[in-house]
């Protein structure tokens, strides 16, 4: 099967900024192209982090950089470090102060462009992030990617869908005569329908058929002449005492 590569769906024009950026300039730039975050890079476009809206509004705020679990842990009540109250004026001077350096989170969380749509959701999953900035094999930016990109798959037409099912799966992969299983598509939804041979087989058609791109669902209607999960080997018992005519041991053990 061919799955989404991130190369595909990425965004290729990519609004990036260097560590000495100020705050005011990079806060300039997330407002007039209206994005919500930007990868920072070194001169040579190797992504050193990343900045997000959350990481201005918690710098302007006074909080520092902790992780996220320190974070919400703070009672909102509490003074930002150092104490005291801070003015405006006072919040405008710090943030002329910082740079891109001091706002990005790093080291970045990144992927390649040969990297499938799921390896990229289960990166933003894990990494609790919204945006991947996506990098060469030397780790130069190449584009970024979102989770709104990510679900550009799921707009897949269904007859695309039921065709990679039919010819990639039950045809290339399963070895199945056509029409020994109807295969209906609708919103995505996957409905499997038909007899098969063994239980094992109708358990690899609809895992298969869930990894397929722009798949919601499965709904697993097959049947098997034959239940193979019940199948175990017999474990073999090494000849006894008697069986090997009184001489003690196994064969093995008497060549050592």
């Amino acid at each position: 099967m061919k799955h989404s590569k991130i190369g595909s769906l990425m965004v290729n024009d990519v609004v990036s900024v260097i560590p000495q950026t100020p705050f005011k300039e990079v806060a300039k730039l997330f407002a007039v192209h209206r994005i919500s975050g930007l990868p920072v890079v070194d001169t040579d476009d190797k992504v050193l982090g990343v900045i997000s809206e959350s990481d201005l509004v918690l710098r302007q705020a006074g909080v520092s950089p902790e992780s996220e679990s320190l974070r919400s842990a703070r009672p909102a009540w509490r003074s930002p470090p150092g104490g005291g109250d801070r003015t405006e004026s006072t919040a405008d001077t710090e943030a002329q102060a910082l740079s891109a350096r001091e706002l990005m989170s790093h080291p970045a969380i990144t992927v390649q462009t040969h990297d499938t749509v799921a390896v990229a959701a289960r990166i933003m999953a894990q990494h609790r992030v919204e945006r991947l900035p996506v990098v060469d094999a030397e780790g130069r930016l190449v584009g970024i990617v979102t989770r709104r990109d990510l679900l550009q798959v799921f707009l897949r037409p269904d007859p695309d869908i039921r065709r990679e099912i039919v010819d990639e799966i039950l045809a290339q992969t399963l070895w199945l005569s056509p029409g020994a299983v109807q295969v209906h598509v609708i919103d995505g939804v996957v409905t499997l329908e038909g007899q098969l041979e063994r239980f094992s087989d109708s358990q690899v058609a609809v895992r298969l058929a869930q990894q397929v791109d722009g798949v919601v669902s499965v709904i697993d209607k097959l049947t098997y002449r034959y239940d193979d999960s019940r199948s175990r080997p017999v474990r073999q018992t090494p000849p006894s005492v008697m069986e090997d005519g009184g001489h003690g041991g196994t064969p093995w053990e008497r060549s050592l």
